[in-house]
């Protein structure tokens, strides 16, 4: 089942601590909100074979959900798992180019050299910079009104962890599955006025997954397969701001990045809200093809996401654009 309550944790963080734990060490963050204290327990080694996680540091976070970031109130809320809310998927809401990725390990001796060392360095950071605010996306549990915080010591206990991908597990964690409930670190820092964001993923999980329950629907591994559509066709560019009044003339451009042609039928375009769009004809090698936007999808102008699915259903490329990106009216956005 999915993860019962899901949500984002925001405020300001006053101290961290490795938990060296030799089976389940984690990354242990105390955050402030208002009056009441959360540890956040950031999983930094898998237990399941391989160990190292997949970790990706974005030191310039840009999508669309940071706009409805700053308006929540300090503390936990528990998002709606749906497209278009604030709730995280590594699949479906194109946060990153899961090929970035990396495995690391949780510890290693010298410095700046292990994932806990990753975290940390961002941690310390919103630790020391005045105004600075932590979001942790995960499942929240507590208040435990009669029990210390086991690192921190607070009372009542309370907490957020899942703070990595929650779909697409290892059958000994599909019970854990969901869309729309990925966990993640994201940093505001505003004296450079940036958004820092931690994604991490466990190398057993698949990145194609059913749309309802979140199950694994192809094999687990950081690089795609043989069998997986990654990348043969790009979205390379998108008119989301045409001149003159609505209904504008939005356009999507492809480009087919593979060796050989590519049929298009039963191939279809989402936008954030997944909305979608079903192609047709075919499109050579090595050559672009701009596709006319046709309701329901919409590109809308305060940001969005585009995905392209395969026949299958299968993601093959997504972006996403902001708002502040979108303003120029009649240029096109390059990917």
């Amino acid at each position: 089942m999915p993860l019962e309550r899901y949500g984002v944790l925001k405020g300001s963080v006053v101290d961290a601590r490795r938990e060296d734990d030799p089976d389940t060490p984690h990354y242990q963050v105390h955050v402030r909100a208002e009056s009441t204290s959360y540890r956040v327990a950031v999983n930094v080694k898998s237990q399941l074979s391989p160990s190292e996680l997949l970790f990706l540091v974005d030191d310039r976070f840009l999508h669309p959900l940071t706009a409805g970031l700053p308006a929540l109130p300090h503390g936990f809320t528990q998002l709606q798992r749906e497209p278009g809310s604030l709730a995280l998927d590594f699949i479906r809401g194109n946060l990153f180019d899961r090929l970035q990725l990396r495995p690391l390990p949780h510890n290693l001796p010298g410095p700046e050299n292990d994932l806990s060392d990753r975290v940390e360095h961002y941690v310390a950071r919103a630790r020391q910079e005045h105004g600075s605010e932590v979001y942790a996306f995960g499942e929240r549990w507590g208040p435990e009104q009669d029990k210390q915080d086991k690192i921190f010591g607070f009372l009542p206990g309370n907490g957020i962890h899942d703070i990595h991908m929650n779909q697409g597990n290892h059958p000994q964690f599909a019970r854990d599955d969901g869309v729309w409930q990925d966990g993640a670190l994201v940093f505001n820092f505003p004296s450079t006025d940036q958004w820092v964001a931690i994604f991490l993923a466990f190398q057993s999980q698949s990145w194609h997954t059913d749309d309802s329950t979140g199950h694994a629907i192809t094999e687990p591994g950081p690089v795609p397969g043989p069998a997986e559509p990654d990348r043969v066709v790009r979205i390379v560019g998108a008119l989301v701001n045409p001149i003159g009044p609505a209904p504008e003339p939005e356009t999507i451009t492809l480009l087919n990045a593979s060796p050989e042609p590519v049929q298009l039928a039963g191939w279809e375009i989402a936008d954030r809200f997944k909305n979608k769009q079903s192609l047709a004809g075919m499109i050579a090698a090595g050559v672009t093809l701009t596709v006319p936007v046709q309701p329901p999808v919409q590109l809308g102008n305060k940001g969005g996401i585009i995905t392209l699915l395969d026949d299958r259903g299968l993601k093959v490329d997504g972006v996403s654009y902001t708002e502040r990106e979108a303003q120029r009216e009649g240029w096109t956005l390059i990917f």
